[in-house]
């Protein structure tokens, strides 16, 4: 028997916006989270802009014991405990008692690389020779499952607890997976999400590669431009987003309230093949994910009202415009409105799939189309699939039932995820 599974609660912690509240009223107002970063212009760095949530010690005592907070040096960690606790409380779900385990209950929250500044720290102390002086908590806090040990102790989850890692894809990853878990029967709900690290450690390989933009620094908020002609690189993010995904029959039974339906979706791979390499998308495999996503969620291209596009902030842009116009079969005016929250946020890496999902969420269930920023020079290759008017510079107030997401990561990796309006 496969079950419907349905969205009970979110949680974000973005650059723009801590909290639902907050992180919606910024993306429907076009704010953004983009600021100078001087620890960055102190390190050379080309980019010295960046997304990174502002979090306050006073926030963090609301998620962390006073002794989880001694050494706490792992940012992803605090992001994602932020997201997933927030998630869980806003599905209406309780915190397990110390002697209960809750086996119908689980946790997939990935990340790329975590506690980065923990092992920078951990390894001048092994060179010192002062090993005994690491703490209890540095395996913890870099370990990749540490986010969703966190998570699943302060829930208290007994069902699988694990983390998944697939480069910029790793948060749609998440929802995908625990969407078949749910749907197989093989939990009743799942918190999915992810977060990624924020700091130079996390940022500096990619300033070596010469994929962020450099031209920004004195205007931050200007710098992330997917779409755009003049866009020359991505800005760098972090942060976290979490999603409670649970059976349409425990949702209804327990009178939760339901955010959208997840209706369907697809993984695939390039296989670094046919112009797909470690940092480059083989165009017929992406193509190839978006049509499974919607073939397995039994709809018509024409069904969807909007997308959340990957769309970065660089030369790729084009070209995944024509792979969704090549996918879907739609052109022109007849293609849906499609955004990115980076031109918002900057490229959150692996949390950005699970930030960006609560956004597409929050669009179908307030039935608005976030607009685009930075926006009035469209890449002209853009101009000549899709019109102007499907790349909307507000938000735009429009019925929605159907929206998709998708995510596409270094390695050729790419998910897309179909969402819709529930209805019973």
């Amino acid at each position: 028997m496969k079950h419907r599974v349905v969205i009970t609660g979110m949680g974000v912690c973005a650059p723009n916006g801590i909290g639902l509240a907050q992180f919606s009223d910024a993306i429907f107002s076009g704010k953004s989270g983009v600021t100078f970063h001087q620890q960055l212009a102190d390190l050379n760095f080309g980019c010295q802009i960046a997304g990174q949530p502002d979090v306050t010690p006073e926030l963090l005592k609301e998620y962390f014991t006073p002794l989880q907070l001694r050494d706490l040096q792992s940012s992803g960690i605090e992001y994602g405990m932020i997201a997933g606790v927030d998630a869980w409380k806003d599905a209406g779900l309780n915190i397990m008692d110390k002697d209960a385990v809750d086996y119908d209950s689980g946790i997939i929250f990935g990340v790329s690389l975590l506690g980065a500044e923990k092992f920078r720290s951990a390894i001048y102390q092994t060179d010192e020779g002062k090993v005994r002086r690491l703490g209890s908590t540095t395996v913890i806090q870099t370990m990749a499952s540490g986010i969703s040990a966190y998570l699943g102790g302060y829930i208290g989850c007994g069902n699988q607890v694990t983390t998944n890692s697939s480069a910029c894809t790793t948060g749609l990853e998440s929802v995908l997976m625990g969407y078949e878990r749910v749907r197989n029967g093989d939990a009743v709900r799942m918190l999915v999400g992810s977060c990624n690290d924020s700091g130079p450690y996390i940022w500096g390989g990619f300033d070596a590669m010469r994929v962020l933009t450099k031209k920004y620094n004195e205007n931050p908020t200007a710098g992330s431009r997917p779409m755009q002609e003049d866009a020359n690189g991505f800005v760098p993010g972090s942060g976290a987003g979490a999603l409670v995904l649970e059976s349409l029959d425990s949702a209804l039974s327990r009178g939760a309230r339901i955010y959208a339906e997840v209706i369907g979706g697809a993984v695939n791979s390039g296989g670094q093949r046919m112009e797909g390499t470690m940092t480059a998308p083989n165009s017929e495999a992406v193509q190839h994910c978006i049509r499974t996503a919607v073939r397995n969620s039994d709809i018509n291209s024409r069904d969807i009202d909007t997308i959340n596009g990957h769309l970065t902030s660089t030369g790729m842009c084009p070209t995944e415009i024509k792979n969704w116009s090549e996918a879907l079969e739609l052109r022109g005016k007849d293609f849906p409105y499609i955004n990115s929250l980076k031109s918002m946020t900057g490229h959150c890496l692996a949390a950005a799939g699970s930030i960006e999902t609560v956004a597409t969420i929050l669009e179908l269930k307030d039935n608005k189309v976030f607009g685009n920023i930075n926006t009035g020079n469209l890449h002209p290759d853009i101009k000549g699939i899709i019109d102007d008017s499907c790349v909307p510079s507000h938000t735009v107030n429009k019925k929605i039932s159907i929206a998709a997401k998708a995510s596409f990561g270094f390695g050729d990796v790419n998910c897309c995820m179909i969402f819709k309006k529930f209805t019973a």
